[in-house]
Formats: C-alpha cells, structure tokens, sequence
C-alpha cells in the first residue's frame, strides 16, 4: 500500500483555502476566463482553444436569457 494521500490539499482537514492566494497563483488570462464566464451567468462556450495550458480563444459563445 502507498502512503500517499491522493486527497487535494484543499480538501484535507485542518487546510484552509485563501481566494487571494489562487488569484495570485493563476494565469491572467485563466481569471479573464473565470471573470467572463461569472459575467456571462447562464450560456455555452462552444470552442474553446488551449495553448501551452492556457485558454486563448473563445470562438463562439451564446448567453443564454431565462425568462422564467
């Protein structure tokens, strides 16, 4: 048996989770990705291009109104 704990660190008891710290440990371009898609509410991202890890390129997205 392995002694490693495959549990994220975030996850395991006693750890605590710091917003500014993932903010600061992600890539510009992935927070202008999250901010679009918080702004963005409800919709689809159809395309979406990755390079070195990294989104690049949204080709088509559709924002979606619910009316009810």
């Amino acid at each position: 048996m392995s002694d490693r704990d495959n549990t994220p660190e975030s996850h395991r008891k006693g750890s605590t989770s710091n917003l500014g710290e993932t903010e600061a440990s992600l890539h510009p371009a992935w927070l202008a990705f999250v901010r679009y898609c918080q702004q963005m509410g409800h919709g689809e991202i159809e395309r979406l291009k990755i390079q070195d890890g990294i989104p690049v390129l949204v080709e088509v997205s559709r924002h979606k109104i619910k009316f009810s």
